[in-house]
């Protein structure tokens, strides 16, 4: 049975991406801060016949805490096959690039960038273990240096520096990423899941979580002839064509 981690995933569109993996066929490992709520997740997936899942306690923040997953998950399997790298934060819905401080900065950045390598690496070589690695990095249009560019462009509603500042950065990490290993079996993408219902949004979107899971789902379940170092938005830039970076 293939494997799968996904980060922040005890609701949302992190749990959606779980529940589909885990139809799927795949195992999934719910990446959760708090213990307590990814097992009270699994529980009521359980319920509903999805057995292939367990909870592993990871703060993407805290080094330790990314080291103790590994180690849990390493337990249990010594092979990864699928990184969904889906864990983020806003930093608020009130940002301005001439006010904004240092340490929303950090915050957000620690989640959004550094949170993504450190997971990223910790696992690389149970990655390197599968015949058909992937990593999925979780962005958003927001970041599109193309799209941020028309002051005009009405789907920005939200300027939200930090953010997206920080999904910029994340891009490139996976461009980075994407080019170390375009010799090897991964296949190393972004995505964005649109702009989806849930807490994140304070509920609202124009897409469901379920609708959301599916787009990222797709890019981890990519054959050998798949594309690898992309960006995709589908709910800006239909498929199958991929999108500026």
């Amino acid at each position: 049975m293939k494997s799968a981690l996904v980060t922040g995933a005890n609701k949302g569109i992190g749990l959606e991406v779980a529940k589909l993996l885990a139809q799927h066929g795949f195992f999934v490992y719910i990446g959760s801060r708090k213990l307590e709520s990814g097992e009270a997740v699994v529980e009521q997936l359980k319920a509903t016949g999805l057995t292939t899942l367990a909870a592993v306690q990871l703060d993407v923040t805290d080094p330790d805490s990314i080291q103790a997953a590994r180690a849990t998950i390493e337990a249990k399997t010594p092979v990864l096959d699928v990184l969904i790298n889906n864990a983020g934060i806003s930093g608020g819905m009130s940002q301005l690039a001439r006010q904004t401080t240092l340490g929303q900065f950090q915050e957000v950045f620690a989640t959004n960038v550094f949170g993504v390598a450190g997971v990223t690496q910790a696992f690389l070589d149970l990655l390197e273990k599968s015949p058909e690695p992937r990593i999925v990095n979780v962005s958003t249009a927001m970041a599109s240096l193309t799209l941020s560019a028309d002051f005009d462009n009405d789907n920005f509603v939200f300027r939200l520096p930090v953010y997206q500042a920080s999904k910029a950065a994340l891009n490139m990490y996976t461009l980075n990423l994407a080019y170390e290993l375009r010799n090897t079996p991964f296949k190393v993408n972004a995505v964005c899941p649109g702009y989806t219902q849930t807490d994140f949004t304070g509920h609202q979107g124009t897409s469901t979580a379920e609708e959301a899971g599916q787009r990222i789902v797709k890019y981890a379940l990519l054959d050998s002839d798949g594309p690898t170092g992309k960006y995709f938005s589908e709910e800006y830039f239909p498929a199958p064509a991929t999108c500026p970076w």
